[in-house]
C-alpha cells in the first residue's frame, strides 16, 4: 500500500510533464510556422506591387502615345486675313534690298513702279554718262589744236568744218553740252537715290498703318452753313456765311 501511494504521485507528475512538454513542443511548431507565413505575406505584397507597376505602366502608355503625338501635329496655318507685319522687319528689308518691304508687306503692285523707277535712273544715268564722255572727249580734241585728234566731227552736220571762224562758237557749244550731260547724269543718280528712299519709307509706313482702322465709320463731310453772330446788331450781321466739318470716326 506505501508503495502504491508513492507510484500514483510520481504517475501523476509524469502527466503534467508530458501534457507541459506537448504544449511547449506545439508551440514551438507555430513559432517555427510563422516564417512561412511572413515569406508567403511578403511574397503577396511584391505580387501586389508588381501588379500595380503594371497597371500603372499600362496607364502611363496611352498618357506618352498622347504626347508623342501631340507632338507631330503640323503648326496651324497662318490666317492672312488677320495677319499684320512689322514695321521693323519690313524696314530692315527694304534697306537691305529695295523692294523687299513691299513683298512682306504683300503689296506686290508696287514692285513694278519702284523697279521701273530704277531702271529708268540706271539708264538715264549710263546714257547722260556716255554723252559726257564723248562731248568731253570732242571738247578737249578741240582745245588742242592737233588735226590728228578730231572726234568732235561725229557732231557736226554733213558737210560743216571747223575753222578759226566758227571755232570759238563750236568751243562755247561743245563745253556747254558737257556741262549739261555732266548735271544731268548726277541728277539720275540722286533721283535713283531719291527712288530706293522713297521705297524704304513707303515699306514703314505701310507696315505701320497696316492695323489702321479703315472702316466705313470713318468719314469727313464738308457743307456749307450758316453761322450766328451775336454780337452784331444789325440783323444783316447777325449771321454769316461759313464751312462745317463733321469727321465720324
Amino acid at each position: 500500500m506505501k508503495y502504491l501511494k508513492v507510484i500514483f504521485p510520481l504517475r501523476s507528475l509524469m502527466v503534467t510533464l508530458l501534457m507541459v512538454m506537448g504544449l511547449q513542443v506545439m508551440a514551438q511548431k507555430e513559432h517555427q510556422s510563422e516564417p512561412v507565413d511572413s515569406i508567403a505575406i511578403m511574397m503577396a505584397r511584391i505580387d501586389s506591387l508588381t501588379r500595380a507597376d503594371s497597371v500603372i505602366t499600362i496607364q502611363e502608355e496611352p498618357v506618352q502615345s498622347v504626347l508623342i503625338d501631340s507632338t507631330r501635329l503640323p503648326k496651324p496655318k497662318r490666317d492672312w486675313n488677320t495677319w499684320r507685319p512689322d514695321p521693323k522687319r519690313a524696314l530692315w528689308l527694304a534697306l537691305v534690298l529695295p523692294g523687299a518691304g513691299q513683298i512682306y508687306n504683300r503689296k506686290y503692285w508696287k514692285l513694278p513702279i519702284i523697279y521701273g523707277g530704277f531702271i529708268g535712273c540706271i539708264y538715264a544715268l549710263t546714257w547722260n554718262n556716255m554723252m559726257y564722255k564723248d562731248y568731253s572727249q570732242a571738247y578737249i580734241d578741240l582745245m588742242d589744236n592737233d588735226p590728228n585728234t578730231a572726234s568732235y566731227n561725229k557732231f557736226l552736220h554733213l558737210g560743216v568744218e571747223i575753222n578759226s571762224t566758227n571755232e570759238e562758237r563750236y568751243k562755247e557749244i561743245f563745253k556747254s553740252r558737257k556741262d549739261k550731260y555732266r548735271r544731268w547724269r548726277d541728277m539720275s543718280f540722286f533721283v535713283m537715290l531719291g527712288v530706293y528712299a522713297l521705297s524704304v519709307i513707303d515699306a514703314y509706313v505701310d507696315a505701320e498703318l497696316s492695323a489702321f482702322d479703315i472702316s466705313k465709320d470713318l468719314s469727313l463731310k464738308v457743307e456749307p452753313t450758316v453761322i450766328p453772330n451775336h454780337s452784331g446788331g444789325n440783323a444783316l450781321q447777325a449771321q454769316s456765311l461759313g464751312v462745317n466739318c463733321k469727321l465720324k470716326f
